[in-house]
């Protein structure tokens, strides 16, 4: 009779099957076994952006919505004839506003518009508290006697101002060419460019000499100098080699009451 077999006997079991080899693949957890999804790797980024905003925030309070950075005070400079009180009248800088809204064109518009006198004016910010604004006047190279008042005119021929004095070192422009043939080609505003243009191609010296410019015609200017002195310009055409050729002459002969300089290649004096 066959004996029992080996189950029967209590014999070792039969093996577990094995467990499925781990995966190779990275975990998608992390160090304490928190999953990391597109959330967690997205959320530096969205920090960051957070910040940003928030800085840009502080940035905009800061310039326009805090008391920091607000115009205090407005400095002048360049002023000769005009004085700081009426640059600064006249400039309108809004005190307390934010120095960030301060409109510097409009300043600089205003300015040019109520005092005829400045030429130019820069306006710029003085952080954190000023405006700072740097004028230049014009500078008037001849005078139009109006009443017992004065015109002044700059080198652009521009009327700026009327003064009750006149200016030292000024010459007066006397135009009296209405009866002049040549006044339907040349009418009296462009002679008084020319004038102007005669007035600037002066020499210092003699400019500060210089006590009228008597415009009869184009071809008819006269200067009315100290001393009795009189220079026949002519035309305006030629001005830095007449100024040349009356220096020279000026030099050459000191005691001459009258200079011609309107053919600067053939100077004359007279009266010496």
């Amino acid at each position: 009779m066959a004996g029992p077999t080996t189950a029967e006997r209590g014999g070792p079991k039969a093996s577990k099957p094995a467990r499925a080899a781990k995966s190779s693949k990275p975990s998608a957890s992390g160090p304490s076994g928190s999953p990391r999804g597109p959330w967690f790797r997205r959320g530096p980024v969205l920090l960051g952006l957070a910040a940003a905003v928030l800085l840009a925030g502080g940035g905009t309070w800061a310039l326009y919505g805090s008391s920091w950075l607000r115009v205090e005070k407005v400095g002048i400079t360049g002023t000769e004839v005009l004085t700081p009180e009426q640059v600064r009248a006249a400039a309108a800088v809004p005190l307390g506003a934010p120095m960030a809204a301060v409109d510097t064109d409009e300043i600089e518009a205003r300015l040019r518009g109520r005092l005829p006198r400045i030429d130019s004016v820069d306006v710029v910010r003085a952080w954190p508290h000023g405006i700072g604004l740097k004028v230049t006047e014009r500078k008037p190279v001849l005078l139009i006697e109006k009443g017992a008042k004065f015109v002044e005119v700059d080198a652009s021929g521009v009327r700026f101002a009327t003064v009750p004095k006149a200016p030292k070192g000024v010459p007066v422009l006397e135009l009296t060419a209405k009866r002049s043939p040549s006044l339907r080609r040349f009418d009296e505003e462009r002679l008084l460019h020319e004038a102007v243009g005669v007035a600037v191609d002066l020499p210092a010296a003699v400019a500060a000499d210089t006590r009228v410019v008597r415009v009869r015609s184009y071809d008819s200017v006269v200067l009315e100098l100290t001393g009795g002195r009189t220079v026949r310009w002519g035309s305006p055409e030629q001005g830095a080699a007449k100024g040349r050729a009356l220096t020279a002459l000026m030099k050459a002969a000191r005691s001459a009451r009258h200079f011609d300089v309107s053919a600067p290649t053939a100077p004359a004096v007279s009266g010496s």
